[in-house]
């Protein structure tokens, strides 16, 4: 086969954006040349990580969001078999291989495989959930051995020590900096010369051909998810030499960052212009960080180099697969209304309305009865379960994936408590002008990301959440942020806010206006048209739907309701704080979600009982593992989440009505029985 004209020059076109930033950072970061090695090197290893990340996107069409954890788990074991066990560094270091590409396997045989007919939000939903279980698992593993882990450095297996200055390398840079150049070698010799890699290359490109030609494509995917945990564990391991073991998210969601920066400039498939890109985001990071006071400002320069990687893609899909493959959750996982058929019947409206007045009870009576503090997390539930309809409006309905609600959930609460305290402004205008700056902030995120097909606003916002935690949200860099005290002034100056059980109404009010704005919403011709593109866009599409326009107004309502939510959360905290609004916290609330029903609006509130349960009744340490194991949980038994098993307990109640009252309804029994589907009626 010729190749085509152009090929060569759209290929180097490819690298222009890591060209541009290291221009960017001669020009305005520039370094001594100690620095700029140590920056090759670092960049070096988030490469190993961002090549993991590409081969599995090729291999199964997801993003891995679990990439760097899968290293940290076998490096900890590492660290602890040479600190608790005194091992010797190369028996614990050939431990640490064979245990990663153990785990790499071991993935995808129980979890991954799980999903191969899955819709690919599906398995990056649960890329997410084996982060959580992969980072408390390395986090809770030095409890074996009564120990706990604060950055340590393993020692290198000889004394060897080099400058250029101002840096004095030591053998772990020497080890690294052959390592690197070695496992990329390697690695282009095995899918350029080996028949295996051959074959990887050839399931990429088409699985089915591939196996319809006698290619074993569940073997490969093992291997590749194998390779992707060696990468990462010669990542972390080699990175905690020079910088130290940070156990944790603080590992997974740096490394992370990093690893899609460089993966989103390099195209996703490019993996010269994936290595190169990273090692020219090392640089720059090192650079930023040389020239400035606090490394905190590395994190939006990097959520720069992110937008500009999005501005620089093409308006293309990676592959025909992700045209053909669904987008997000089916219509069956769908919490489905009562059939009209039998919502008139008698019994029917009694249970339904004896089922609302016993909620709407409840919920009301419920501050009355409970202490002060229980009456606060009770506020708090109500609080996380509006943020988490902002999730069912842009993932159930839209099917996009956001990481970065929390950051307009910040962001509200930054502006209303400003607001209130400082403008005094009443309660609320101030959380209405909360909503408006999250709904303009979303718009100008989500321009660049949702012009592109795949998961680039997950990518997008996932920088932004990180840089606006660091950074824009930090008091040392901008003073407007509220400190102290945040007063809560009297709704419409005269309803005083100045008890827990007043402050639970609040956020009741907020949760029943909410969930009523979005439920028009969905029965309107808006909600239908983001339920049909996330079906099939390319349908959706060929009947003049646009489907930009719909996604962005879905992304501006979704940052609306976020910071709206988090404009009532900053009064009933009294203080703008950093730790709720931590960047690993938008893992968690996405996961809260799924595990309630994302494609439901009364899921949201199911999944914030989820989380703050686990918040209650489990220690900080076992959190996150119950946040992630619960995500796998309900993504391999009922990916509907909680609110389509409560739905399924309905049906299976209207059906025994049907049968009794001989009222055939088809929409509940065409999904029982293949034979009745397409029945005349």
């Amino acid at each position: 086969m010729h190749p085509r004209p152009g090929g060569a020059g759209r290929r180097l076109t490819a690298f222009v954006p890591a060209v541009a930033i290291l221009a960017v950072q001669l020009i305005v970061f520039p370094v001594p040349a100690g620095v700029f090695v140590r920056g090759v090197i670092i960049g070096g290893l988030t490469a190993l990580v961002a090549l993991g990340m590409a081969l599995v996107h090729r291999s199964d069409r997801v993003l891995n969001f679990a990439q760097g954890d899968l290293g940290a788990l076998p490096a900890t074991l590492v660290f602890l078999l040479t600190g608790s066990w005194t091992w010797s560094y190369l028996p614990a270091l050939l431990t640490g291989l064979v245990a990663s590409l153990a785990l790499g396997a071991l993935v995808e045989l129980v979890i991954v495989r799980r999903f191969t007919r899955a819709p690919r939000l599906l398995l990056t939903v649960a890329t997410i959930g084996l982060s959580q279980v992969l980072a408390a698992s390395a986090f809770l593993l030095p409890r074996l051995w009564d120990e706990q882990l604060l950055a340590p450095r393993i020692a290198p297996p000889f004394d060897w020590t080099f400058t250029i200055r101002p840096i004095v390398f030591s053998a772990n840079d020497l080890i690294a900096a052959v390592a690197v150049p070695v496992a990329l070698l390697g690695l282009a010799f095995f899918l350029h010369r080996t028949r295996a890699g051959v074959a990887v290359r050839a399931a990429a490109d088409s699985a089915e051909r591939a196996a319809m030609l006698g290619v074993p494509v569940g073997r490969l995917r093992t291997l590749v998810w194998a390779i992707a945990g060696l990468l990462a564990f010669a990542a972390v391991f080699l990175r905690a030499g020079i910088l130290g073991l940070s156990v944790g998210y603080a590992l997974g969601l740096g490394m992370l960052l990093r690893a899609l920066a460089a993966l989103l400039l390099g195209r996703m498939t490019n993996l010269p212009a994936i290595t190169v890109s990273a090692v020219a985001l090392g640089v720059l990071e090192l650079g930023v960080v040389w020239n400035s006071s606090s490394p905190l400002l590395a994190d939006p320069v990097l959520a720069a180099a992110v937008g500009l990687g999005l501005l620089l893609s093409r308006r293309r899909s990676a592959s025909r697969l992700d045209d053909l493959a669904p987008s997000s959750w089916q219509a069956a996982d769908e919490v489905r209304p009562v059939p009209p058929e039998l919502a008139a019947l008698p019994e029917v409206r009694i249970v339904r309305t004896a089922g609302i007045a016993l909620v709407c009870a409840i919920a009301v009576v419920l501050p009355l009865v409970l202490p002060v503090d229980r009456s606060l997390k009770a506020s708090a539930v109500l609080i996380y379960a509006t943020l988490g309809v902002s999730l069912v409006v842009l993932t159930g309905w839209a099917g996009q994936v956001s990481l970065g609600q929390v950051a307009f959930f910040a962001v509200g609460a930054a502006v209303a408590g400003k607001a209130t305290s400082q403008w005094h402004v009443d309660l609320l205008l101030a959380l209405l002008l909360a909503a408006a700056v999250g709904a303009v902030l979303a718009v100008l995120i989500g321009l660049p990301a949702l012009r592109l097909r795949g998961p680039h606003l997950a990518v997008v916002t996932f920088a932004f959440a990180i840089a606006t935690t660091s950074y824009f949200l930090n008091r040392r860099f901008f003073d407007w942020v509220p400190g102290g005290r945040v007063p809560r002034p009297a709704l419409f100056g005269r309803v005083d806010l100045d008890s827990a059980t007043r402050v639970y109404y609040l956020a009741l009010a907020g949760l029943v206006l909410v969930l009523l704005a979005c439920a028009g919403i969905r029965r309107s011709r808006a909600g239908r048209v983001l339920v049909a593109l996330r079906e099939n866009e390319r349908a959706a599409m060929a009947y003049g739907v646009g489907a930009v326009r719909a996604r962005l107004t879905a992304f501006a309502l979704s940052g609306a309701i976020a910071a709206f939510a988090g404009g009532i959360f900053v009064h009933h905290q009294q203080a703008f704080g950093s730790g709720p609004y931590d960047p690993g916290q938008n893992l968690t609330i996405f996961t809260m979600v799924v595990i309630g029903g994302v494609t439901s609006l009364p899921g949201a509130v199911l999944g914030a009982l989820y989380l703050q349960g686990t918040r209650w009744f489990l220690p900080g340490d076992w959190q996150v593992l119950a946040s992630g194991a619960g995500v796998l949980l309900v993504l391999l038994l009922a990916p509907g989440g909680l609110g389509s098993l409560a739905a399924k307990g309905r049906d299976r109640a209207l059906r025994g009505v049907a049968g009794r009252r001989r009222v055939d309804v088809p929409s509940l029994t065409a999904d029982r029985d293949p034979e009745l589907v397409g029945a005349p009626t």
